[in-house]
């Protein structure tokens, strides 16, 4: 079945399978003032805490990560701490050693939300129709953007 996907360009195409059929998952960074940072696309299976490196990656500097419990890894939280920010992010329930997060400044992750619900105003992102991922990529910077940085 890899195979089969890597001979179709699947990888390359950032389309996965998902329950909820064939899609693309979206990362963003966002300030607090809601504009996108940074994006990144995965597979749409793949699990956040996979693409959560790739993403800080190209994050600018900052004092504080919010994230949501699909982040919460103790690698991932030593490399928020290592680039100087506080990790803001839940505990999963299976976790065995827990980590204090900030309850009231967890209440600013719905930034990155209202940010994906700008971005999804564009058909164009909320449907992908971009065969390739580079074009769908341009396409949410495109909207992003029009959206944030133009007004």
């Amino acid at each position: 079945m890899a195979r089969q996907a890597a001979e179709r360009g699947e990888h390359e195409q950032a389309i996965g399978h998902s329950r909820g059929g064939r899609t693309t998952k979206i990362h963003a960074l966002s300030d607090p003032d809601c504009r996108p940072c940074a994006f990144h696309l995965t597979l749409g299976q793949d699990a956040d805490i996979a693409a959560a490196p790739a993403l800080l990656e190209l994050a600018p500097p900052m004092s504080a990560l919010i994230g949501d419990k699909g982040c919460d890894g103790d690698g991932f939280r030593a490399e928020i701490i290592d680039r100087g920010a506080k990790p803001v992010i839940p505990n999963k329930s299976n976790r065995i050693t827990f980590h204090s997060f900030s309850k009231r400044a967890y209440k600013g992750r719905n930034v990155i939300e209202r940010c994906f619900c700008r971005l999804k105003d564009f058909r164009r992102v909320a449907t992908r129709y971009d065969k390739l991922a580079r074009s769908f990529l341009a396409a949410i910077h495109l909207a992003a953007i029009v959206v944030y940085w133009i007004n």
